[in-house]
């Protein structure tokens, strides 16, 4: 890792060396906070849990040939240097800053209620057509997770796109401070962790914190079809890239009545899908157009593309590349990817819910051929509006015409009530615990049919797709 020598680390992080002299000027090969990935020559950072101080761990590290560790106590008998830190994480943010800014890589930050890890995909997948690109893998967009990525950007990456997930004030100002985005890329303000946001309004304050980071001259890329990110016309002096559906500009009228205008640099025309293979649009960019083939599920992944257009338009790419990078992306496990199982289409879904993608999930299955089979659990985060809002979930599935709905949860009570109320032909399977959904699931499908499976992420809803899957009539 270059920059990252001992004496370096020491500095970022305001930390005390203590051990052998002669190592203050090695550098390290990694840093990791999971013991079980310790290797020779990287550094340690020891993370306290709930249940586990990873200070426990330092002994069998430094076995492993790691080259040094941070601490935040003294140690007897060390095996190797050691930097003394009043706090491990709040180093391991500074030190992840510091290598950031060490690198010469452009970072584009992405951030928004919906769609930031299809988003990323989609990014990552039109930069790769010109550059050598790392993305953030997984779920690693938090406090946590963040820094481990940038911790894995190396010399030969020329671009790092960084998902960039939130849930409360501040955690974005944290994050952004670290990533330093030079492209700012936020998908859309929903309705999402309303527990701690409160309201629209607050989270698109929480999620524009990143704007107070973004590097000299940078770009920020907004969806110029959300009313609350279309008033943001200008950050930092420069003026906003839009996108979105349709060459017309969006009007919207705010508290005082004054018509708010989002101009769309990129936009979408004649839009539509074909099934469960994905979606078709003609893309529009100045005198340009091309014709964009996405190969996921549902189209509000035009938007993801759209996106991805206009940072690649930032990055230089040509028509070719963009057209070429949207037609080679690929969903992930928990995000609407689809899985073929005995004549069964299962779209995996189950990572995470909110309103806005909860309803954008069963617009897909409505699509769908043969039966039309939703399995809802509980969308979390919600404040004191939740069951309102499981019920507004509830409504806008009853007038899709799906053939059943399957649902366990507190709060998925309330949607099972209105699709009951609005929608008396849907079979309607509540069940008092995931076993027993699984159970009547199991014993309901048949071949043909289409299953979405779709809750937050705490109801553990990957169990039903791993039991659709590992089962056979």
């Amino acid at each position: 890792m270059e920059h990252m020598t001992l004496e370096n680390i020491v500095r970022a992080c305001g930390g005390e060396y203590i051990g052998d002299p002669k190592k203050r000027h090695c550098a390290v090969s990694s840093v990791v906070i999971d013991s079980r990935l310790a290797e020779p020559g990287c550094l340690f950072i020891p993370i306290k849990g709930t249940r586990v101080d990873g200070h426990d761990f330092i002994p069998s590290v430094f076995e492993k040939g790691a080259l040094a560790v941070l601490s935040e106590r003294l140690l007897t008998d060390a095996a190797g240097p050691y930097i003394l830190v009043e706090s491990a994480e709040w180093a391991m943010k500074q030190l992840a800053g510091y290598y950031r800014r060490a690198l010469g890589v452009t970072v584009v930050g992405i951030t928004g209620s919906v769609g930031k890890t299809s988003t990323k995909e989609m990014i990552a997948s039109v930069l790769e057509q010109k550059y050598r690109v790392l993305k953030t893998e997984g779920n690693l967009n938090n406090e946590i997770g963040l820094p481990l990525t940038i911790f894995k950007i190396r010399k030969e990456h020329e671009v790092a796109v960084l998902e960039m997930g939130i849930s409360e004030f501040g955690e974005m100002d944290r994050l952004a401070d670290m990533a330093q985005p030079d492209i700012c890329v936020i998908t859309n303000i929903g309705l999402c962790h309303l527990e701690n946001l409160k309201t629209r309004d607050g989270i698109l304050k929480a999620k524009t914190e990143s704007f107070a980071h973004l590097a000299p001259g940078g770009t920020v890329v907004l969806n110029g079809d959300d009313d609350k990110l279309s008033r943001k016309k200008t950050v930092n002096g420069k003026s906003v890239v839009f996108y979105g559906i349709g060459k017309e500009a969006v009007r919207f009228a705010d508290e005082e009545g004054e018509r708010l205008l989002a101009e769309k640099e990129v936009y979408a025309t004649d839009v539509h899908t074909v099934g469960l293979a994905g979606t078709h649009a003609v893309i529009h960019m100045g005198d340009e157009s091309f014709v964009a083939e996405i190969p996921l599920v549902g189209a509000h992944n035009v938007y993801n593309a759209l996106a991805a257009v206009c940072v690649g338009r930032e990055m230089s790419l040509t028509v070719e590349e963009m057209q070429r990078g949207i037609a080679a992306v690929r969903t992930i496990s928990g995000r609407s990817n689809l899985i073929e199982k005995d004549g069964i289409t299962i779209i995996d879904d189950c990572y995470n819910a909110n309103p806005v993608s909860m309803k954008a999930s069963i617009d897909v299955l409505a699509g769908a051929a043969g039966r039309k089979i939703a399995v809802l659990g509980d969308m979390g985060e919600l404040g004191a509006d939740e069951r309102e809002l499981h019920a507004m979930v509830g409504r806008h599935f009853a007038g899709k015409q799906i053939d059943a709905l399957f649902c366990t949860g507190t709060l998925s009570a309330a949607l099972a009530a209105e699709v009951k109320r609005c929608s008396p032909a849907t079979r309607v399977c509540e069940c008092e615990d995931q076993e027993t959904l699984t159970r009547e699931l199991l014993a309901y499908r048949r071949s043909g049919d289409t299953i979405l499976v779709k809750a937050s992420h705490f109801m553990g809803y990957a169990k039903i797709v791993e039991a659709l899957t590992s089962t056979s009539d």
